[in-house]
């Protein structure tokens, strides 16, 4: 019997777990689930014969690497700063290791040692990033294969609140870690433009706004989304002349949030007591509002804003001028305060739906003609736990599992991400199978 070890049971981990439990009298597998919240794992509890719940400190060696030892595979769905904890003690018991997070720098260091110890670390292996990479790959090995020349090549992608289900002014909800979406953007965007590398600082990212329209949605914005450049050689287009990774919202959330980082909302690196402190006495700290000054009118006046306008309300739908008292946390950062607001408000119903948003369109010259290839992914979650969000992340990371473990997949040695034939390839069959699919379109 094979033993699957799968770190970490929040948000995104549902359908992953429930595609292991469904395979797994048949393949004879047995599933390990283990996190540090015993209330998160009482959900999976005496939920079948082959399921085994742990709780854990997985910063402790002596908790981990027996679990790790007894594996055959290792699916990590942790904080991503915590994937290289795992990393270090699956190269150790020589485990194969899949994670939804980018490849870090620690992790990238380990490439060498992991291809001595023919093992496969893959990285990226969710939505964004991982279904992305998936199928763009595919759609340039497709292009190189009838020797077009791609001259662009734009992505996007976002987690978003479903239609129905839409009733706030800031048309966003959380479907994933609350605290990625504060922290979004935070290390600024570099991309191609028409030949030219274009970089975004932190302060400016949202202030874009740009819109795109996809097939049977209303308009979008987007803004670029961390280092683009870094996959012109991953994808082999060196030679391209635009290529930009960006995030999909809504319109007005992009306005909002370019308020919300203006005013020093999302900071990290501060110190706040807040110890009988009302939002909007915070609110006054952060923008440098004088004691006795209105903070509405000081707000709308230091952004530019219209006092009456959208963005004004939405900052007020959020409490951020009211008196009311922040939970006494101690001394904290703005971003912790805002995550500890934010959570109650962008807070999903049980009866809310999410949507995740997946776009490409990719620009070529074939014989003569130029031809554009517009490929669209949306998919709306089911309510509850089974959100969309936890769909795309988790289930390319379960197939891949499975596709290991019962060998009909070559498995690639090293630090890698899935831009190799032999794994888009059947895990992008498995997901169409399973509802996940994109509707192309050539003009």
């Amino acid at each position: 019997m094979q033993t699957i070890l799968v770190a970490g049971a929040g948000k995104s981990s549902i359908y992953l777990i429930e595609y292991l439990l469904e395979n797994a009298s048949r393949n004879k597998w047995k599933v390990i689930v283990a996190d540090g919240d015993a209330k998160v794992l009482e959900k999976w509890t005496d939920r079948h014969s082959l399921l085994e719940t742990v709780v854990i400190d997985i910063t402790r060696a002596a908790d981990r690497e027996p679990l790790v030892k007894k594996a055959d595979i290792v699916l990590s769905l942790l904080p991503p700063q915590l994937h290289i904890l795992l990393a270090q003690d699956c190269l150790k018991n020589k485990k194969n290791l899949i994670t939804s997070s980018y490849a870090s720098v620690e992790m990238k260091a380990m490439d060498a040692d992991v291809k001595e110890a023919g093992l496969m670390f893959m990285c990226e292996m969710g939505l964004d990033p991982g279904i992305d990479h998936m199928t763009a790959a595919k759609i340039i090995h497709s292009v190189h294969k009838v020797a077009g020349r791609i001259t662009a090549f734009r992505s996007y992608c976002g987690g978003l609140v479903a239609p129905e289900s839409d009733d706030n002014p800031w048309h966003y909800k959380f479907s994933w870690n609350p605290r990625n979406v504060v922290t979004a953007g935070m290390g600024g965007a570099r991309y191609l433009h028409n030949g030219k590398v274009t970089e975004i600082p932190y302060e400016k990212m949202f202030e874009q706004n740009k819109k795109i329209k996809i097939p049977g949605l209303n308009a979008l914005a987007y803004y670029p989304n961390r280092d683009s450049l870094s996959y012109l050689q991953t994808y082999g287009v060196e030679d391209i002349r635009t290529f930009v990774r960006a995030t999909l919202r809504y319109p007005a959330f992009s306005r909002g949030w370019d308020a919300i980082v203006k005013l020093g909302l999302t900071a990290q690196d501060d110190s706040i007591d807040t110890t009988k402190l009302t939002y909007a006495a915070w609110l006054k700290t952060k923008s440098n509002c004088k004691a006795k000054t209105e903070i509405e009118a000081f707000v709308a006046e230091k952004l530019g804003l219209d006092a009456g306008g959208k963005e004004m309300n939405m900052l007020q739908w959020l409490g951020l001028f009211s008196n009311d008292l922040i939970p006494n946390t101690g001394t904290v950062s703005s971003a912790d305060i805002l995550l500890g607001l934010l959570s109650q408000k962008w807070q999903m119903g049980p009866k809310d739906k999410d949507m995740v948003v997946m776009h490409h369109e990719i620009e070529y010259e074939h014989k003569g003609k130029d031809i554009t290839l517009k490929s669209s992914m949306v998919i709306t979650g089911e309510g509850g736990d089974h959100t969309a969000m936890a769909r795309t992340v988790g289930m390319p990371m379960a197939i891949l599992a499975g596709l290991v473990l019962t060998n009909k997949v070559k498995t690639p040695i090293g630090v890698v991400i899935p831009v190799m034939q032999s794994v888009y390839k059947p895990v992008l069959r498995e997901l169409e199978h399973a509802g996940i699919a994109f509707t192309d379109e050539v003009e």
